[in-house]
């Protein structure tokens, strides 16, 4: 899994028929480094299963795992958000989200 921030909304009129009613996140991960959280410079495109929006920090996972939860079950999904995050925690001090 990864950590990464919600920066928009992908609207897509037509699509795979797999891809009906799901919703498509902009995200960018984000990269730990010296104890801190950085916006790493790439973006993904990820389904989201939990109802996160704009400004969150999520859990999302690519690849093979992606198509494992219920809603995108044999779909061609290589991204998926499987979590809203509250806090993270490292050496015991409290990160903060960018």
């Amino acid at each position: 899994m990864f950590i990464a921030k919600v920066i928009g909304n992908v609207v897509s009129t037509q699509k795979n028929v797999k891809f009906r009613g799901m919703k498509l996140l902009l995200i960018q991960p984000y990269i730990s480094r010296e104890s801190k959280l950085e916006i790493s410079g790439s973006s993904v495109v990820a389904v989201d299963s939990v109802g996160a929006g704009a400004g969150e920090c999520v859990l999302f996972t690519q690849g093979s795992s992606a198509r494992l939860t219920a809603a995108t079950k044999d779909a061609p999904i290589d991204a998926v958000i499987v979590g809203i995050v509250d806090t993270i925690e490292v050496d015991g001090k409290i990160l903060e989200k960018p």
